[in-house]
């Protein structure tokens, strides 16, 4: 992932996540280079997380594979991994960012 790329989705992370105050946002590019961005959704019978969210939003639209995911939270501990490596398989970039969009992780699905 290129740093413009990079900071792209950095930048709709963390605007997923302010615009409803959430406690996370995500945002995910697919393989022809679309953007999903979300935020957590805790409803008493629905609970997302940004990243299952962002990637059923994807999903939703078409998209085929996810190149690379940013998730913007509170820590490196996050929910949907899974749902992203079940569209994408392994390998794919995670990039983790606190509120600012300093660096918390990187992993690999």
């Amino acid at each position: 992932m290129t740093d413009a790329e990079e900071a792209k989705l950095v930048t709709l992370a963390r605007g997923a996540r302010s615009r409803v105050l959430a406690t996370e946002g995500a945002a995910v590019r697919d393989d022809t280079g679309r953007t999903y961005s979300a935020s957590v959704v805790e409803l008493p019978s629905l609970k997302l997380s940004a990243l299952e969210l962002a990637v059923a939003v994807a999903v939703s639209s078409g998209a085929q594979s996810i190149e690379a995911a940013v998730v913007c939270a509170h820590s490196a501990e996050f929910v949907g991994v899974d749902a992203l490596r079940d569209l994408a398989g392994v390998g794919v970039p995670i990039l983790v960012v606190d509120v600012r969009g300093d660096e918390i992780a990187r992993s690999l699905t």
